[in-house]
């Protein structure tokens, strides 16, 4: 039976054969999702670190929190040390991309400063960083990339930190004095695993902000 002749000159059947198909989802590269997926696994792997520690942090737990399968987990990294190798690049790419980060217009005044890279020693990037330290002192495997990432990584944040306290390194004292506010950064970081002293951590902010204009001198953003 033909369709129903419609005003436009137009049938029901025609009208059915001339509509649009529905919009499919854009489809998203193998190469695309294959980069996605280790980039999630990467990330769960700091995770596990900074909350369970090396010995909590198999590639099953890795997995399942980044929502893979263990065998497409160990697609991309075949071992456990292949997994956690990578994390070590990863942890260090994202430490120094957040100190890049830390004030793209410039900080206001040194304890801003000071205060930025101590969060940044107390956050779980640090944490995560932390756990690998202490795995690479007992892993063979670990150890090498471990210290030759935290040499670059910290060389990184020295050169960072001196360019933020607009700091002049030619002068006697200045390099050991940044260095040593890095040094004090990372002990209430490690202060920072046992208790959470916010109170405290302030009032020595604070005060290294005061022995750092002391030291580095006046010429802060003029």
């Amino acid at each position: 039976m033909g369709g129903v002749t419609a005003t436009d000159g137009t049938t029901d059947s025609t009208r059915e054969t001339t509509t649009e198909p529905a919009a499919r989802p854009a489809h998203v590269p193998k190469q695309d999702r294959s980069r996605a997926t280790r980039q999630r696994l990467l990330a769960a792997a700091v995770a596990c670190l900074a909350e369970h520690g090396w010995a909590g942090s198999t590639v099953s737990v890795v997995a399942e929190r980044a929502g893979v399968s263990r065998g497409a987990a160990q697609h991309h990294f075949p071992t456990r040390e292949d997994l956690f190798t990578a994390a070590v690049e990863y942890v260090a790419e994202e430490r120094s991309r957040a100190l890049r980060a830390l004030f793209p217009q410039g900080a206001a005044d040194r304890r801003e400063v000071v205060s930025a890279l101590v969060d940044l020693y107390t956050g779980p990037l640090f944490r995560a960083a932390l756990h690998l330290w202490v795995a690479a002192s007992n892993e063979e495997q670990l150890r090498p990339r471990v210290t030759e990432l935290e040499a670059r990584v910290g060389r990184e944040t020295h050169r960072i930190a001196v360019e933020l306290l607009a700091a002049d390194e030619s002068r006697p004292g200045v390099r050991e004095t940044v260095q040593g506010l890095l040094d004090m950064a990372r002990g209430l970081g490690l202060a920072n695993l046992l208790t959470d002293d916010g109170g405290r951590r302030e009032r020595v902010v604070t005060q290294w902000a005061v022995l750092l204009d002391e030291a580095l001198g006046t010429g802060f953003r003029d």
